[in-house]
C-alpha cells in the first residue's frame, strides 16, 4: 500500500542530523571511550526516532517507516554474520596456536623501524588476494597488531598502517564487493573502475607508505631485543609453536581466492582453528574446558572426561572469553578473545545505526540533503568534490558504506553523464570517498567493525590511517588540476581531455 507524502525541506531533512551530531557530542564528552558500550547506540535509536518522527509529519506511514528501517538491516545482515564468525574464529585461532605463533615468528623477521611500513604492505597483498579489508584486519592485522605493541609501537599507528594497507587491497581487488558496487551504481564496467581508479589510489598508497617509514625511523618503538626474547619464551611456554599451523590461514585465503564466499570460508577457517586446537595444543584446550566445567558443575558430583573437556574448551573459545595467561604481563594483554559473545555490541551499534540510516533514506531525506549539494556544483572539480563530500557526509549520518556508494552514486550518475563525464570518473570518486572514509567513523559499521576486531579505538587509529584520508584528498586534487578526467565524446565512447 501507498500513501501520498510531502517531500522534505531541507530543513526538516537535516532535523535528524542536527541532533544526531548535538546528542553524539554530549555522549562523548560525557562518556568518553565508555560511549561504545551502549551510549552511542542509544543515541543512534533516539536520532532514529527523530527521523521518524519528521516523516509522520510528512505523511509517511508507520508502516512505510517500519519498512524502511527493516530493509536497512537486512543490507547489513550479511556483514553481521561475518562479523559474529569472525570472533569464533579469532577465539579458535587464538587457541591453536595461529595469532601466537604470527606473533612469536614476526618478532623475528620484523624491527620496528620498518615494522609499520611492512605492515602495510603485508595488508595490502592479503586484501588485494581475498578482496576483504575485513578479513584481513582480523586475520592477519590481529597479528600485527600483537607484534607491533611488542615491540612498544603505538597501537593507534600500527592499526593506521593495517587499515591503510587493507583499504588500498579492499579497493583494487576485483574480489572486493564495493568494488564491483561502485562500476555498478555507476554505470561502468569492473575492470575500466580499477584501471581507472589506479591513478588516484597508486600515488595515494605511495604517499602513505613513505609517511609509515619516516613513522618509523622517527618513533621506531622501544621494544629491546631482551624485551622481545622474553615475549618468544611466554609464547613458546604455553604453546606447540611450529610452521604447520600457517595452514589454516594460508587455506583460508586460498578459499576465499577461489571466489568461495565470506561466511563460509570464515565458518571453515574457524572450525579448522578448533582443529589445528585439538591437535597441536591440546592441554591448553582441555584446561580451558577444566575451567568453564568447574564453573558450571561447581560442588555437584559430576566427573568429567578428557573428551568432554576437550569440547567444552572448544565451545567455549567458540563462543566466549578465552584468556592465555603466560605470567607475561604483555603476552597476557595479547593473547585473549571474546568469541561471538565478544562481537555482540558491535552488532547492537551496527543494528542501531542501521535503523537510523533506514528511515533517513526510506523517507527520502538524505535525497533532499544530496539534491541541495547539487545545485552548488558549477564545473567538474566541484562536482568530484561534492561527490566526495556527500559520500563521506554518508558514513557520517547513514553509517554504512554501501548507503555512502549506491545513494551518491543513484544521485549523480545521470549529472556527471550531463556534464560530459565518463562513467569512471563517478565509480572512481565513489570509491576514493564512499569506501576508506567509513572506517574512520567510529558509528559507521566500518568503523565500529574494526575498532572492535583490532582493540584499537577509532580515534587512536584516525591521525595514523594516510592512506583512508589521502584517497579522497588525490581525487579531488585529480579533479580540479585536470589530470585524468576522462569525458564522452558525441559519439559516447570515452577519452582522455583537459577540461
Amino acid at each position: 500500500m501507498s500513501y501520498k507524502y510531502a517531500k522534505p525541506s531541507l530543513l526538516q531533512a537535516f532535523i535528524p542530523i542536527i541532533f544526531l551530531i548535538i546528542a553524539l557530542s554530549i555522549n562523548v564528552f560525557l562518556f568518553e571511550d565508555w560511549s561504545l558500550d551502549g551510549s552511542n547506540q542509544i543515541i543512534l535509536v533516539l536520532s532514529a526516532g527523530v527521523a521518524a518522527l519528521v516523516a509522520l509529519q510528512l505523511g509517511y506511514k508507520w508502516e512505510e517507516v517500519r519498512k524502511g528501517i527493516v530493509k536497512s538491516i537486512s543490507s547489513a545482515m550479511a556483514s553481521i554474520i561475518i562479523l559474529l564468525l569472525i570472533g569464533c574464529l579469532a577465539g579458535t585461532w587464538l587457541i591453536s596456536g595461529i595469532v601466537p605463533a604470527m606473533i612469536y615468528y614476526g618478532l623475528d623477521i620484523l624491527n620496528p623501524t620498518i615494522f609499520l611500513f611492512a605492515a602495510c604492505i603485508v595488508c595490502s597483498i592479503v586484501s588485494i588476494a581475498t578482496g576483504s579489508s575485513w578479513t584481513t584486519a582480523a586475520t592477519v592485522g590481529i597479528a600485527l597488531i600483537g607484534i607491533g605493541k611488542a615491540l612498544g609501537l603505538h597501537e593507534g599507528m600500527i592499526a593506521g598502517a593495517v587499515l591503510s594497507g587493507a583499504y588500498f587491497g579492499d579497493k583494487m581487488s576485483p574480489l572486493s564487493d564495493t568494488t564491483n558496487l561502485a562500476p555498478a551504481m555507476a554505470g561502468t564496467d569492473l575492470f575500466t573502475h580499477i584501471r581507472y581508479m589506479a591513478y588516484t589510489t597508486i600515488p595515494s598508497i605511495s604517499i602513505a607508505l613513505i609517511l609509515f617509514l619516516i613513522l618509523g625511523f622517527v618513533n621506531g618503538g622501544s621494544g629491546e631485543v631482551q624485551e622481545t626474547a622474553a615475549i618468544q619464551e611466554a609464547i613458546s611456554s604455553k604453546f606447540n609453536i611450529n610452521g604447520w599451523l600457517f595452514l589454516v590461514p594460508v587455506a583460508v585465503v586460498v578459499l576465499i581466492v577461489k571466489k568461495m564466499p565470506a561466511i563460509p570460508a570464515i565458518l571453515i577457517g574457524a572450525l579448522l582453528g578448533a582443529v589445528f586446537a585439538l591437535i597441536f595444543q591440546p592441554e591448553i584446550v582441555q584446561g580451558i574446558g577444566s575451567g568453564l566445567f568447574k564453573e558450571i558443575y561447581d560442588g555437584r558430583d559430576f566427573s568429567s572426561t578428557s573428551a568432554m573437556l576437550a569440547f567444552m574448551g572448544t565451545m567455549k573459545s567458540l563462543y566466549g572469553d578465552v584468556a592465555i595467561v603466560t605470567g607475561n604481563a604483555v603476552v597476557d594483554d595479547l593473547l585473549t578473545s571474546g568469541g561471538m559473545y565478544g562481537m555482540l555490541k558491535t552488532v547492537w551499534l551496527i543494528l542501531a545505526a542501521m535503523m537510523f540510516g533506514g528511515v533517513m533514506e526510506a523517507c527520502g531525506m538524505l535525497k533532499r540533503i544530496a539534491e541541495a549539494v547539487i545545485t552548488k556544483v558549477h564545473s567538474h572539480g566541484s562536482l568530484v568534490a561534492a561527490t566526495t563530500g556527500t559520500t563521506v557526509f554518508f558514513n557520517v549520518t547513514a553509517s554504512d558504506q554501501y548507503l555512502a556508494i549506491v545513494v551518491p552514486g543513484r544521485m549523480y550518475a545521470d549529472i556527471y553523464k550531463d556534464k560530459g563525464l565518463a562513467p569512471e570518473n563517478l565509480s572512481r570518486t565513489l570509491e576514493d570517498s564512499g569506501t576508506v572514509t567509513s572506517v574512520l567513523v567510529p558509528w559507521n559499521t566500518c568503523g565500529a567493525y574494526h575498532s572492535n576486531v583490532l582493540g584499537v579505538a577509532t580515534v587512536a587509529y584516525l591521525p595514523f590511517a594516510f592512506f583512508n584520508y589521502i584517497s579522497p584528498l588525490m581525487t579531488i586534487i585529480f579533479a580540479y588540476l585536470k589530470i585524468k578526467i576522462r569525458m564522452r565524446n558525441e559519439s559516447g565512447s570515452e577519452k582522455e581531455v583537459a577540461i
